[in-house]
């Protein structure tokens, strides 16, 4: 069969297949929480800052699996740690459902977190590989991998809510149950990513000059709207579908909304295609993250359906693509023996703002005993991350390197993976 299939066509249906991963490391792993929250919250007696602590661990294990995946790629190689690491994910997803402890919860939520970001990470490299071999169409098949998440969004949204409406508020285990079932039979589906070896590093080709780095005051700016960006936008992903219960929404709507945001997620990589090649200095960022800032402020100011449906749209376009932007920001200005470092850098300051963007946002929750005001601090914080973002011109000193080694789609891959 091999031989019969044009390597192109073989490339495509790896990305393909590699797509289930962030459809599982994220979409399930990560977002489906806001789904559960309410009736976990409900269930559990937990505070609002408890709520968003589960999800701040899931931040800190992604964090922390963000930093460790190119050593961890590199021993044990790109295929076989983001198939293994996909279906741990699924598995920490599966065992959510199997304890009432806050302790093990906590604990499989950081596990969540650790592997799927090494099966993200890696496998935006090993995604930008396959994309590269292909000499054509290599935005389609990039634009596949990273809209994955959107499947997995999708798909939680779309069963979530049927289990929890017709379970009642104590059939969140079940809710985890079936998301880890339908986790575990998409990780089984990419066992044919094994048999493929990657060509390239996932670093991208080195050059035979010196490098430099990128300063850290002058990207200052877009580093601190990063961060903020991070907190908000976390917020928003956890709190929203409670925010939307307490304004008597019913199983529907929360699954329409949650399905608008996935559908979006889907659709970003083609909509902002040509912002993200041609802007210059944080303005796409800038552009995005208003984007969002649209997004999320919507609900607070109208509850009605048209509102909740219109945010997730928004948002959904938007939010993925944010991560993009500092991604294209960093190969445009610093040379590509430097997008490790580069890239780390931003990934710190971003895992940053999500671990500390859930609790806060609960936190002030608290305080002011209603999630108004937690989901009006992250719409503050979004709009921070804005108006940082549009002091942040281009690095001049970093143009001349970019003008002698122009940007290969290894290099590509792994930044955009690194930075989410």
């Amino acid at each position: 069969m091999g031989k019969l299939m044009p390597e192109r066509d073989e490339s495509l249906y790896l990305c393909l297949l590699l797509a289930l991963s962030p459809a599982v490391c994220l979409g399930i792993g990560r977002f489906a929480y806001a789904l559960v929250l309410p009736e976990m919250r409900a269930d559990l007696a937990w505070s609002y800052g408890q709520a968003g602590w589960i999800n701040s661990v899931n931040a800190a294990g992604y964090l922390a699996g963000a930093l460790l995946a190119p050593l961890v790629g590199r021993r044990y190689g790109l295929s076989r740690v983001v198939v293994l690491a996909t279906l741990i994910t699924a598995l920490s997803t599966l065992a959510l459902g199997l304890t009432r402890s806050f302790e093990w919860l906590s604990f499989w939520r950081f596990a969540a977190g650790l592997f799927g970001a090494f099966g993200f990470v890696l496998g935006g490299a090993l995604a930008a590989e396959l994309a590269g071999s292909a000499h054509r169409n290599e935005s389609l098949r990039l634009g596949f991998f990273y809209g994955g998440a959107g499947l997995g969004i999708a798909i939680s949204g779309a069963l979530a809510p049927v289990i929890t409406a017709t379970g009642g508020g104590e059939s969140w285990p079940l809710v985890w149950v079936g998301l880890g079932i339908a986790a575990l039979l998409m990780a089984g589906a990419m066992t044919p990513v094994l048999k493929h070896q990657p060509t390239t590093s996932a670093g991208g080709s080195q050059a035979t000059h010196a490098a430099r780095r990128m300063s850290i005051s002058a990207a200052m700016p877009l580093l601190l709207a990063y961060g903020a960006f991070g907190a908000g936008y976390i917020g928003y992903m956890t709190f929203m579908i409670a925010w939307m219960r307490t304004t008597g929404a019913a199983a529907p709507m929360v699954t329409l909304f949650w399905l608008s945001i996935g559908c979006a997620v889907l659709a970003s990589p083609w909509l902002w295609a040509r912002l993200l090649r041609n802007a210059a200095g944080g303005r796409a960022f800038a552009l995005l993250i208003a984007t969002c800032t649209v997004g999320g402020v919507l609900p607070l100011l109208s509850a009605r359906p048209s509102a909740f449906v219109l945010s997730g749209l928004i948002f959904g376009c938007a939010f993925f693509s944010v991560v993009a932007s500092t991604t294209a920001f960093i190969r445009r200005n610093v040379h590509r023996t430097e997008w490790s470092r580069a890239i780390g850098t931003f990934t710190v300051v971003f895992g940053l703002g999500q671990v500390v963007g859930p609790t806060l946002t609960g936190a002030v929750s608290d305080a002011s005993g209603s999630l108004t005001a937690g989901l009006g601090l992250t719409c503050v914080l979004l709009f921070a991350g804005f108006l940082l973002s549009v002091f942040q011109g281009d690095l001049i000193e970093g143009k001349a390197d970019l003008a002698r080694a122009p940007a290969n789609s290894a290099g590509n891959g792994s930044a955009a993976g690194r930075s989410s």
